[in-house]
């Protein structure tokens, strides 16, 4: 069969990666220009990429962390998730960069999805680059969330996220199927996602992330894997998406952010139920 989707172009580059901590008044800047590419992007498209966000070597510091987690035991098989996880509020890692999820068990090789996960919340010992990443992301989701002018992610109140979700798909042909992050209105709203992936060639390495925007007849976002890359997207059902067959080890740290109202409506559901 032909593929006859039209890529959207979303595509964006940073200007330079984040600035030394000690850059006060760069980092503002630098900020700022981020959270209007979201916001736009976002509003527009729904998704919203930006490359070269820490640059080589913070980035590889964070992909050291993510080997020494695979050592240590860390990672379990992916879950199709069913349960309410444990939330922590946004900016609780104790790093200022200025429960495990419960569901139906899914075997490596399982056809659904493939990956093995492990969750952190910043405060492991072995972590502290992973700490700040996440300290950024939430600054940026944040002040995205609270800026003037901010299109659609000014309809939502957030105030909590998930831990980290570190993943790996070993390779070997492993994926996950189209799906929704949130289809039942569990109130995560912004899907985010770091890639830690060097030298990676969609071409022979498969592990491409395609996105179908809702609204978009036969248009798709396809993002690839590659290192240094963040990622941002609308978690419900305007963002059906797969990971398709990876043929080399796929890293990746995502973080769940959550629409206050939302949330509060689905604890309610979830109790009368």
């Amino acid at each position: 069969m032909v593929d006859t989707y039209t890529p959207i172009p979303f595509l964006h580059r940073a200007p330079k990666p984040l600035p030394s901590l000690q850059q006060e008044r760069s980092n503002v800047t630098w900020m700022i220009h981020i959270c209007r590419q979201v916001i736009c992007d976002m509003d527009q498209y729904g998704v919203c990429v930006v490359d070269n966000l820490l640059g080589e070597e913070r980035g590889a510091n964070i992909l050291k962390e993510v080997y020494a987690l695979e050592r240590s035991g860390a990672f379990q098989d992916g879950q199709v998730v069913k349960q309410q996880q444990k939330l922590v509020k946004v900016g609780d890692t104790g790093t200022d960069y200025n429960n495990h999820q419960n569901g139906s068990h899914v075997s490596p090789i399982h056809p659904v999805r493939g990956d093995k996960i492990a969750w952190v919340d910043g405060r492991e010992p072995i972590c502290k680059n992973i700490a700040v990443l996440i300290a950024l992301i939430d600054a940026i989701v944040m002040g995205a969330n609270k800026i003037p002018n901010n299109g659609k992610l000014g309809s939502y109140t957030i105030k909590e996220r998930t831990k980290a979700m570190v993943s790996c798909y070993p390779g070997s042909g492993t994926q996950y199927v189209k799906h929704v992050d949130n289809p039942n209105q569990d109130g995560r709203c912004i899907t985010s996602i770091y890639y830690l992936n060097k030298d990676w060639d969609t071409k022979t390495n498969g592990g491409l992330l395609r996105i179908f925007p809702d609204g978009y007849a036969n248009t798709v976002a396809d993002i690839e894997p590659l290192f240094d890359r963040m990622l941002f997207f609308w978690s419900d059902r305007r963002n059906p998406h797969e990971v398709q067959p990876a043929f080399k080890t796929r890293y990746a740290i995502t973080l769940w952010y959550f629409d206050a109202k939302e949330k509060d409506e689905a604890r309610v559901k979830l109790r009368e139920s």
